[in-house]
């Protein structure tokens, strides 16, 4: 997929500021950070999205995700991280990748800017058991 660029920094024919790479992910700063050393991890091979990621690469991908969720408010002075990702609503790339962002209390990033809304009357029971339909739907595919 050389029109990916994720991919292209995976295979080296791309610039970017790779601070990790290992069989199960490769992580760069992001060339347009929320903070500096807003990290990205990407697993090495192709995929669109979360749930296109093999159950077999979750451990070992996200085994990286943590060392990083580590590393990066070590070597920034900050006090924690924000780790996200988004699948395709918002995804700027289609790739998978996840966001290691450094955090600093009054750093000024103030939670979700998304629009909040309570349950009318019944509805988080029937959203709730819809979702573990789908789960039941899920484990029985498999």
């Amino acid at each position: 997929m050389t029109e990916c660029v994720f991919c292209r920094i995976v295979d080296g024919s791309m610039k970017s500021f790779e601070v990790l790479r290992t069989e199960h992910a490769v992580a760069f700063l992001d060339i347009r950070p929320v903070f500096v050393g807003h990290t990205l991890v990407v697993p090495p091979v192709h995929v669109d999205t979360f749930p296109d990621l093999p159950a077999e690469a979750l451990g070992g991908y996200f085994a990286e995700v943590q060392r990083l969720a580590i590393a990066v408010p070590a070597a920034l002075e900050a006090q924690g991280t924000f780790v996200a990702m988004n699948n395709v609503v918002s995804q700027s790339v289609p790739h998978l990748h996840t966001h290691v962002v450094p955090r600093t209390r009054g750093d000024g990033l103030r939670g979700f800017f998304w629009p909040r809304r309570k349950y009318g009357d019944g509805e988080a029971e029937r959203t709730a058991a819809a979702i573990r339909e789908a789960l039941l739907l899920l484990e029985t595919a498999t």
